[in-house]
């Protein structure tokens, strides 16, 4: 196996040591180059030389995803404009776009991560590798691209938008490694079956993020193509996809903790949670030169663990992801993560992983239907039947989510396929 074993098995001081060292280096950086940081710091009464071990970055302020907005476009850079060689930035949807810049260095480092994440899930020079992720100022495209590159692998860019084509160059280029979000995975093993190309593929992983996904899911995956999948995670305002990814062990996410330094904590205190319990997920950028960021938090539900991993690395490992802070529904006084509705579904035999959750208020009341795609060979016109199946899913969703939807069954291919992160939910409601 090939990994930087330098960086990944480290003991536990001797990370926490470079890490020290690092977070020093950071902070002092950010405090007398990015004005929005002094001030923080400045009101919070902390100079540089107070944070000198790991456990001072507690001390440090928060950054937020409206920071980056309210520091649009460049306002948060801690070199001058001429060292930036690349920007990304989010999609903008819910207010401005998220910017991100990087140096030189920091496209490196990036692409070492990336490179990391590929060999963990045993992918080489010997590789033919297709990135399904959109290029672009989205980051999933060039981020897997380069670090495919860099590991020695031959990758084709094929990006989203015609999957029948994606296909074909799957066949005829004998593609082993693929790169995409894990529903449009499931969407090109479906071309693939009703095509009838499964025995001519050479697909033997894939790497699967940028949406949350289950454990079900992946086992269905490995199922259908006959590969092994691995969860890679990652977001733009830190670098992209490779801050953490799974091993051939599928027991967490390894966090390349020399260049993103994870916490995690209550959304709702901003306190530590202990190891192993869910929080939100916070990181501080070690490494990073052009836009550095202290303390971000992510919105995204994990959990924590240092104990050394089976495959021999002893960097910390997430949990899979329960969902976002930002994502929770509240139905009725109870939380619901779309996460739980696609676990129970996919335990469900008759049914396929495609759903869609639609959420109303009816006299002053939350509703919750969910549209379930039912696989065509238990699909059935008897309504006695049909009935039956429709009380067995809502059965599992009420023990799943402790309330009772609505189910409707739908037949296959009714439910819009997605090439990139996919919508499971519709909220009607309006609150004011």
């Amino acid at each position: 196996m090939i990994w930087n074993e330098t960086k990944e098995c480290m003991s536990r001081d001797e990370m926490k040591t470079m890490q020290g060292a690092r977070l020093n280096k950071l902070v002092d950086r950010v405090y007398h180059n990015v004005p929005f940081y002094r001030k923080k710091m400045q009101e919070l009464g902390i100079e540089p030389g107070d944070i000198t071990r790991v456990e001072d970055v507690a001390n440090l302020p928060f950054t937020t995803k409206d920071d980056l907005r309210d520091n649009y476009p460049f306002g948060l850079l801690a070199v001058p404009q001429s060292q930036i060689v690349r920007v990304h930035a989010s999609s903008g949807t819910t207010g401005k776009a998220t910017v991100v810049s990087y140096t030189r260095k920091d496209i490196d480092a990036w692409q070492e991560c990336v490179t990391r994440v590929l060999a963990q899930a045993d992918i080489g020079r010997n590789d033919i590798m297709q990135v399904g992720y959109g290029y672009g100022l989205f980051t999933g495209g060039l981020g897997l691209h380069y670090g495919a590159e860099n590991l020695g692998a031959t990758v084709v860019p094929q990006s989203t938008g015609n999957t029948k084509k994606l296909v074909d160059m799957m066949v005829d280029f004998n593609v082993t490694a693929i790169a995409c979000t894990p529903s449009y995975l499931l969407h090109i093993a479906e071309v693939i079956e009703e095509r009838g190309l499964r025995d001519q593929i050479k697909l033997k992983a894939a790497i699967c993020g940028a949406e949350p996904w289950t454990e079900e899911m992946r086992l269905q995956m490995e199922e259908k193509l006959g590969i092994h999948a691995h969860d890679i995670y990652g977001l733009s305002e830190i670098a992209g996809p490779g801050v953490a990814s799974d091993c051939q062990y599928h027991c967490g996410l390894h966090v390349y903790e020399d260049h993103y330094m994870p916490e995690i904590i209550d959304p709702k205190t901003l306190q530590p949670v202990g190891e192993e319990q869910i929080g939100e997920l916070v990181f501080t950028t070690l490494t990073k030169e052009g836009m550095p960021l202290l303390r971000y938090r992510t919105k995204d539900l994990t959990s924590i663990t240092y104990k050394p991993c089976e495959c021999g690395r002893t960097l910390p490992r997430l949990s899979r992801f329960k969902g976002r802070s930002d994502d929770m529904l509240i139905i009725r006084g109870v939380n619901v993560f779309p996460s739980q509705v696609e676990a129970a579904l996919l335990e469900v035999n008759e049914t396929t992983p495609h759903y869609m959750m639609i959420v109303d208020r009816v006299n002053n009341m939350d509703t919750l239907e969910v549209m379930v795609e039912v696989d065509e060979k238990f699909f059935s016109d008897e309504i006695r039947e049909l009935e039956k199946l429709t009380k067995k899913i809502e059965h599992v969703l009420r023990t799943a989510l402790g309330i009772g939807p609505k189910v409707k069954l739908v037949e296959p291919k009714t439910l819009e396929r997605s090439m990139g992160k996919a919508k499971h939910v519709i909220d009607n409601r309006k609150f004011d």
